[in-house]
């Protein structure tokens, strides 16, 4: 059997998604598993042992292709990557994004079965069959444990992961003996996501990485290259090693593996800390994709007000009153008994 996984992105969903991989091979061990992505989903996919291909959608080549207008370019290049869909031969295809964008990959997959995961924008037209988004919303990656329980997988110990090749886990190491430090002897902060409602405040976090330093916990930032300017004003003054767009996204992740503490808000590189089983403490305001995890080493800071979650939708006229309430202190409270029960065990 030859199945074809969808999610396009983002890097959060990724790791959410990515124990669906594993429950399908559970439950057929022969199977050729492909994932389909965008780019930047490439290098934490190519890690991942129950996927035996990454297939990469070159969105932002096409994009290029149509700003300049090259429509017979853009029409070759998309006949050729549906080709080279075709010629794979898949029997299935699981669209776990539910969109158009990401429906119409399963459909031009040329698959005979096509499940997509609470299909959308039209994209059950698609489908062979849609499943609902169930689960329990509060749990992470509920709904698509949900999805590979509904087909059947095996969805023992299903856990989001965000996986590590050997060389990425070297580069990590040899960053560390370069800034003379020690695994488990550190602590990561995420404080970067793509909307600006889901962010906590600078002075909070400049706060928070003293008090860490204080008890003996050098800080680490890590981000994408598009976060480098957000990042050198977040760091000015402080001792925060800032390692924004410093890092492929395996380095980054074999970081927060190997880390004493993250604390990160609704981004992908924050659930990589429950993922790995790391004292992790996530701050959510306008999003709220979870609550409870498997992991007895997450923490969830959320206050739930009138207004919350929001979304995309704030109404509170920037103020962001949700993650403004959450204060440092609140953060080392609910840190220190993950960091001690850590280092008990």
């Amino acid at each position: 059997m030859k199945v074809l996984i969808i999610r396009l992105s983002a890097i959060g969903d990724i790791v959410f998604a990515a124990p669906v991989a594993s429950a399908l091979r559970r439950r057929h061990p022969e199977a050729h598993i492909a994932w389909l992505t965008e780019p930047a989903g490439r290098p934490l996919l190519a890690a991942h042992p129950d996927v035996d291909e990454v297939i990469v959608w070159p969105r932002g080549e096409w994009a290029r292709l149509w700003r300049e207008r090259r429509w017979w370019a853009l029409a070759r290049a998309v006949r050729r990557f549906r080709r080279q869909l075709h010629q794979r031969g898949f029997d299935l295809a699981v669209d776990l994004q539910g969109l158009l964008k990401s429906g119409l990959w399963a459909w031009l997959s040329g698959a005979p079965e096509r499940i997509g995961l609470g299909s959308r924008e039209g994209s059950a037209r698609l489908m062979t069959r849609v499943l609902p988004k169930g689960g329990e919303p509060r749990q992470i990656s509920s709904e698509y444990r949900y999805l590979a329980e509904q087909l059947g997988w095996d969805t023992a110990g299903f856990m989001p992961q965000a996986p590590v090749d050997a060389a990425s886990a070297e580069r990590a190491a040899a960053r560390l003996r370069a800034l003379g430090l020690a695994p488990r002897r550190y602590a990561v902060i995420c404080p970067f996501t793509t909307r600006p409602q889901k962010h906590w405040f600078d002075d909070h976090w400049r706060a928070l990485a003293a008090a860490l330093h204080g008890r003996g916990l050098p800080v680490l930032l890590l981000g994408g290259p598009g976060d480098r300017a957000a990042a050198r004003r977040l760091v000015a003054g402080t001792d925060i090693v800032d390692l924004a767009g410093q890092t492929s996204l395996p380095e980054a992740a074999a970081l927060i593996r190997d880390s004493a503490l993250l604390v990160g808000v609704d981004t992908g590189l924050t659930h990589m800390g429950t993922a790995w089983r790391r004292p992790t403490v996530c701050l959510f305001g306008s999003t709220r994709p979870y609550l409870e995890t498997p992991s007895p080493l997450t923490r969830v800071i959320y206050h739930d007000l009138p207004c919350a979650p929001c979304r995309r939708r704030p109404t509170c006229q920037g103020r962001f009153d949700c993650l403004r309430g959450i204060t440092p202190d609140e953060v080392l409270a609910a840190a220190e008994p993950l960091l001690a029960g850590d280092a008990a065990s």
